[in-house]
This record gives structure tokens, C-alpha cells and sequence, in this order.
């Protein structure tokens, strides 16, 4: 049996509807109401003030969706009996699995990669059957097409007995709006600020501290009763919070606790756009005191050497030594004006060890946010790309990779929904036009409520050991062993990086290893100090001479 509570603090009424009963909730102190206890398998409803009942706010588990009932499930907890590496050590796989085409059945070929944790795009319950997952509503539930709660804790078992860890990515900035509920039982949302997706979360308003504990309890959850090993914050800078202590830096205070309380590491990453190192910056400091943060600045500096796009926010990193200046410094947009924002943006991230930052070269939002979803070998070709991938593992920052990048898959990765209403459908649908026309992608037309968009999407596992797919894929091993092998790669002190670009040639610089790119369409002689090779695409250790758009990797 589990009791059932709900906050509603407004509310004259609260009934539980369970099948053709009415079961009324007593009224209790600070706006919440206590009901029965029900039985595992018992499917039940919320009715506020005799209104149509709807989700649990906190229910674990929707088996007809984010408008159908709550239904009582018993998680059994594991407990995980490995640690994965820490994170200057790891490499991070992203995949979404509903495109994944069987996540468990493949684990064992990231494994084989070097990958040591994989990176699980939100699996909260969303609406419809397929998408991103970060228009989730039910917070405390796990998507019901994925499988639900057994199915997740199935994922995360297999990772561990595979020495994979799990992080899972939560959306905390915004809801829905389809089957978003939530506001019906309190000040989930204020007018008070806004975010791109319209009002803001309350986190400083009134009854904004149970807001704050209903989002930090569902993140807890992951980690506590699923057993993952760390959590990626989406879009961190669009939680606005004018309290004296931030909702994250809270948030972080809480799972350390946990990990006292599991005495196991758990992991915090943060996508975060306002270049400002006191997020990785510890409490004592006055910091928020996460893990890392994604690297957007070092994916835009390398899209824009491989691929020569300039529009929209690359502006702001068309200097040919911006690479340079990512590779040594972290940010390129450290207080410096920026083209795309109209002023100065962002602080130096100074001496901080450069494993607080994750860095990519493709990611769910770079590839599935253009019109057609392409990948960058799709955009830039083969060499370039395994050009990009190189200066990726070869960078001071922890290395991620998004599922199928390392076969350079065929499928593009696309943006699709599956909405129920017709007026959110229709708003999607222009919503992507508008976005596709402003960043001059005309005459694309890639339907994402279509289901097939997210067919097209999904990946195609036997084309990886054939021609092109295979050589990247060979390629990719190579770098992660590489990677694994030498501790220079991995080292994150912030002047363990020196970088070199003339505009043709590239040198990054580990110390006890040196990258050497031709980034050019002509050969280039390399009389650089490093003459052992290590890792390469070329005959440079007999000719000393780099071929057209390629590297090696060298070892003095």
C-alpha cells in the first residue's frame, strides 16, 4: 500500500477518482491534502474542486499517457555496485532511447568503443508516444512507451553490469504545454519572468519552496530509487531565481547529501549558456558548485573551421583563433563582445580544471535544431568531420559523443512530436518554419509530427561495419583508445593546452603529445618536435609530410 498526498494549496476540495469512486482527501497543514493509502496496480485520478480529474502530480508511473490515470507501481531500488570513472576520465555517449533501436541489446558495443557513461535524453513522461522528451510533464514518472519504471530500471542494471554509468537528462525550466497540469495545483508558473517558452518556472515567488522541493525530489529520484550515477540540467540559464540561493545550487546541495547518504559519486552536468565559471565554482566560493557544464563555445568554434558556416550565432566565432583560444583559455565569449548577442558576454574561466567542462562536436540540439537534421559529415564530409573528432579527443575537456556520430550514420537526427491537439500542432509546425527561415534554410520541408520523421531518425546498427561507416567507426576507436592510453589527453589542468593555428595547420599541444591537423586542401610539411607516431591517417612518420584535410597524432 502507498499513501497518497497532494499539495493544492488553493483548492476547496481535493477528490481521489478511482474508477467510479469519489474518495475525498483531508485537508492538512501547508496546503496539503492526505488520502488513502492504495494497493500496487491501483489506478486512480485527482479531481480539485469537482473538476475533471487528472494525473498525480507526483505519479511514478502513466500507462495511457500524460492525460490518462496514475497508476500505484512499487520500484524495487538497486543497489549499484560499481563506480564509474570520474569524470576527467570518461567519455559520455548521448542517445535518445526511442531512436537508439535497442538501447540494451547495444550497450556492448560502446562498451568495445571506450564510452563509460551513456547520456539518456529526458525520459520523463511526455506527451504522445515519440520525441525529444523535453516537453515532459509527469516529472516522476518514466515515459510509458520506454517501458516505464521497470524499463528504465532494466537500462540502468544493464549499464551497470556492462561498467556503464547512466546520467539522465531533467527539464526543469519549462512544461508540457501539452498535459502540463501542474498549474492547476499551485504556483508551478509566475508572470513574473519569463523564458522562451513563456512563463517561467516560480522559484522565488510565493510558494515558490514547494515548487523548489517538487523539482529537487523528482531529481533525487533518478539517482535514489533508479540507481543512475548523474543528472544533465537542461538549459540552466532559463531557471530564473532571484533568491538569495539559487534553485540549482540548492539542487546541488541536495544530491550531495544523497551521495553521502548512498556513499557512492553522483554526477552533475549543466547545460548552461552564460559563460560564468561560478556555476563549476564550489559553495564555499559562492558557486553553484556543479561538475561541468556543456562547452557550447568549443562545438560552434570547430563547426565553423569544418564546415565554413557564419550565420546566426557562429558569428560570434569566425576568428581563426578562436580555436586557439577555446583549446587554451575554455570560452571564447569570456567578456568580450559578442557580434550575435549586441555586447559584452560572459566572464574568463580563469584557472578552473578544464574537466568542469563537456565539450562535443555533434549533440541532439546542434544536429536535430536545423531544418533537415544533418550530421556533420552530412555537412562538412568524411576528412573534416574525423578532423573535428580528432581536436575532440584531443581537447583538455571531457569528450562527448551522440549516438551514431561514431559511424558517421546515415539517418540524419530530426526534431518530431507526437501532440494530441490540434492548435499545439499547428503551433509546432510554424514554430519550425519561422526558426528554419530565419536561419535561411528555405525549402525544407521535414514534417516533425509526421511519424515518419522519427523513423527517419533512427539508426541503422548494420550499416556501421560497411565502407564509410566502418572506416569512421575505426577511426573513433582509435581516438578513444588513444585517449584512454595517455594520460596528456586526459589531463585538465588549465595550462596543460597549448594550441597553434596559422590558418592551415593545427597544433594542440598535451605535452607529452602534440595533434597535428592539416586543415587545409593542400600538403603541408609538419616540422614540429614531435616525430614518434602514435595515432594517424597519414605516412607523416617517414615524409614528415600531412596530406590534405588530415593528422596525426604524435608522441615526442
Amino acid at each position: 500500500m502507498q499513501p497518497v498526498r497532494v499539495w493544492a494549496p488553493a483548492a476547496k476540495r481535493v477528490e481521489l477518482v478511482v474508477g467510479e469512486s469519489r474518495i475525498e482527501a483531508s485537508p492538512s497543514h501547508g496546503g496539503w491534502w492526505d488520502g488513502p493509502s492504495l494497493a500496487v496496480g491501483t489506478e486512480y485520478a485527482i479531481s480539485l474542486d469537482g473538476g475533471t480529474p487528472v494525473p498525480d502530480p507526483r505519479s511514478r508511473c502513466q500507462p495511457e499517457g500524460v492525460h490518462g490515470p496514475t497508476r500505484v507501481v512499487d520500484i524495487p531500488r538497486p543497489t549499484p555496485r560499481f563506480r564509474p570513472p570520474r569524470l576527467r576520465d570518461a567519455l559520455i555517449y548521448e542517445l535518445h532511447v526511442g531512436t537508439f533501436a535497442g538501447a540494451i541489446r547495444h550497450l556492448p558495443k560502446l562498451v568495445e568503443l571506450g564510452v563509460t557513461h551513456v547520456e539518456v535524453m529526458p525520459i520523463a513522461q511526455f506527451p504522445g508516444h515519440h520525441g525529444w522528451g523535453y516537453d515532459g510533464v509527469g516529472l516522476y514518472a518514466t515515459h510509458a512507451a520506454y517501458g516505464g519504471p521497470a524499463g528504465f530500471v532494466e537500462l540502468v542494471e544493464a549499464c551497470h553490469a556492462r561498467g556503464l554509468g547512466v546520467i539522465v537528462d531533467v527539464v526543469h525550466n519549462h512544461l508540457g504545454p501539452e498535459g502540463a497540469y501542474l498549474p492547476q495545483f499551485g504556483p508551478y508558473k509566475t508572470p513574473r519572468h519569463h523564458t522562451p517558452w513563456g512563463e517561467a518556472i516560480n522559484l522565488d515567488g510565493p510558494g515558490s519552496a514547494e515548487v523548489r522541493q517538487f523539482l529537487i525530489e523528482s531529481a533525487l529520484a533518478w539517482l535514489r530509487d533508479f540507481g543512475a550515477d548523474g543528472l544533465r540540467l537542461d538549459a540552466i540559464h532559463s531557471l530564473r531565481d532571484t533568491g538569495e540561493r539559487h534553485f540549482v545550487a540548492e539542487l546541488v546541495d541536495a544530491i550531495r547529501g544523497l551521495e553521502r547518504e548512498l556513499d557512492r559519486p553522483l554526477v552533475v552536468i549543466g547545460e548552461y549558456d552564460d559563460h560564468d565559471p561560478r556555476v563549476i565554482a564550489p559553495r564555499d566560493e559562492g558557486g553553484w558548485g556543479l561538475d561541468a557544464h556543456w562547452n557550447d563555445d568549443f562545438h560552434h568554434v570547430v563547426h565553423v573551421l569544418t564546415t565554413g558556416e557564419r550565420d546566426g550565432y557562429y558569428r560570434d566565432f569566425v576568428d581563426p583563433q578562436a580555436i586557439v583560444k577555446v583549446l587554451e583559455r575554455g570560452y571564447v565569449l569570456d567578456g568580450v563582445v559578442s557580434p550575435h548577442r549586441g555586447g559584452p558576454h560572459g566572464k574568463p574561466l580563469g584557472a578552473r580544471s578544464r574537466d568542469h567542462l563537456v565539450a562535443y562536436v555533434q549533440s541532439h540540439d546542434q544536429i536535430g535544431n536545423r531544418a533537415a537534421g544533418e550530421r556533420l559529415h552530412q555537412l562538412a564530409g568524411i576528412p573534416r568531420t574525423k578532423l573535428a573528432a580528432a581536436i575532440l579527443f584531443a581537447s583538455p575537456f571531457v569528450p562527448m559523443i551522440f549516438q551514431g556520430e561514431e559511424w558517421a550514420a546515415s539517418t540524419p537526427f530530426c526534431y518530431f512530436a507526437d501532440l494530441r491537439s490540434p492548435e499545439l500542432r499547428a503551433a509546432v509546425r510554424a514554430g519550425r518554419k519561422a526558426e528554419h527561415a530565419a536561419a535561411g534554410w528555405l525549402g525544407v520541408e521535414i514534417d516533425p509530427l509526421d511519424p515518419a520523421t522519427r523513423q527517419l531518425s533512427t539508426l541503422i546498427w548494420d550499416e556501421r561495419d560497411h565502407g564509410e561507416h566502418a572506416e569512421m567507426l575505426a577511426w573513433y576507436r582509435d581516438l578513444a583508445t588513444a585517449r584512454r592510453t595517455h594520460a596528456a589527453l586526459r589531463e585538465p589542468a588549465a595550462d596543460a593546452t597549448r594550441a597553434r593555428f596559422d590558418g592551415r595547420l593545427l597544433e594542440i599541444d598535451r605535452g607529452a603529445l602534440v595533434l597535428a591537423c592539416n586543415l587545409s586542401e593542400q600538403p603541408l610539411r609538419y616540422d614540429g618536435t614531435a616525430s614518434h607516431i602514435e595515432l594517424a591517417s597519414t605516412a607523416l612518420a617517414t615524409h614528415r609530410e600531412l596530406p590534405p584535410l588530415s593528422c596525426a597524432l604524435l608522441r615526442r
